[in-house]
């Protein structure tokens, strides 16, 4: 797939799903360039032939050197909802950075492909699940607005200029690395567990490594070119489901209890609304209570048909994985 004479340039490459990238891509023996802020964590991927470029993802003279005879770009660079970076900052992150990667791409003669991470998030809340790449655009935050935002022109400029493009929106990342599922898989420790609302809580899981394999099949594939792909396992799960598999594992059997969602909103909303003039991160948020509350799932068949892709994980071993990795790290 990569050789030596390949070069690829991947943002974010500090980040959990970054890092993984970097180090399949080196593995190739394909020349990798990293776009990194001073004060990202250099040390995840020490020992690696990385060519390092201090900056800025949004900084017109980084991102000129960085791109400069790059064969291929993957950006992964994203800025997460937290009470320090505001709305201007995903902006920034999203769709400047997006804008200069794609015009710096299209100058040069030998570029072969630009793989885009965007996410599941630009469709919002789906209101009848399963959702699929149709799906209208509905985004329900600052963080899903910029997504979408940087997905919408880059699909337009690719379209303009012929910019060889694939979008990959990934759906909830996990595995070990990444802490984003930890108070869910915490919650599988306890003796009752509650359930907010009536939905069922479906929700839609990649592993990160299955992620990153289609993220390089996707930057060789012919019938990916030109395409966007909703990238999940081929089935979603439920909470519960998820929270039984953790317990099971854990020795545990832990009682549902049926709960209103309405407190636990209300109770966010204060929280969101006491620290956010400090800029202390809330203990609870809106929005994760409604990962508790909302349907959220895909029609993940486009990968595998146009592509051939298999996931290696199945919800059940990677949760199971990720859980002992949760575990030797101390945290579950």
């Amino acid at each position: 797939m990569f050789g030596s004479s390949d070069v690829a340039l991947v943002t974010g490459g500090t980040g959990v799903t970054g890092r993984v990238l970097v180090r399949k891509l080196c593995a190739t023996g394909c020349r990798v360039r990293v776009c990194a802020r001073p004060s990202s964590d250099r040390s995840v991927l020490d020992g690696l032939p990385v060519e390092w470029f201090e900056g800025n993802v949004f900084d017109a003279d980084v991102i000129e050197a960085a791109a400069t005879d790059v064969d291929y770009i993957f950006h992964v660079a994203a800025a997460y909802r937290e009470t320090r970076v505001s709305a201007a900052d995903q902006m920034l992150v999203h769709v400047r950075s997006t804008q200069l990667l794609a015009e710096a791409a299209r100058r040069n003669p030998r570029f072969k492909r630009f793989i885009h991470v965007s996410t599941v998030g630009v469709l919002g809340h789906i209101a009848r699940p399963p959702a699929d790449e149709t799906t209208p655009y509905n985004p329900g935050d600052s963080y899903q607005e910029s997504k979408a935002e940087g997905e919408r022109w880059l699909l337009q400029f690719a379209a303009d200029t012929g910019l060889p493009l694939v979008v990959v929106r990934p759906a909830a990342i996990y595995g070990p690395g990444d802490r984003r599922l930890l108070k869910a898989f915490r919650m599988a420790r306890l003796r009752i567990v509650p359930l907010l609302g009536s939905s069922r809580g479906l929700y839609h899981l990649i592993h990160i490594e299955d992620l990153v394999d289609f993220l390089m099949l996707a930057a060789h594939h012919p019938r990916a070119l030109g395409e966007v792909f909703i990238c999940g396992n081929p089935s979603a799960i439920t909470i519960k489901e998820m929270i039984e598999t953790v317990a099971a594992h854990l020795g545990r059997k832990p009682r549902f209890v049926r709960i209103p969602a309405w407190p636990m909103f209300l109770a966010a909303d204060i929280c969101e609304v006491l620290c956010r003039p400090f800029g202390i991160e809330p203990p609870i948020h809106r929005r994760r209570i409604a990962f508790f509350t909302k349907d959220r799932s895909f029609d993940t068949t486009k990968m595998r048909r146009l592509t051939g892709f298999e996931c290696r994980y199945t919800n059940a071993n990677g949760i199971i994985e990720t859980a002992d990795w949760y575990q030797a790290n101390g945290w579950l």
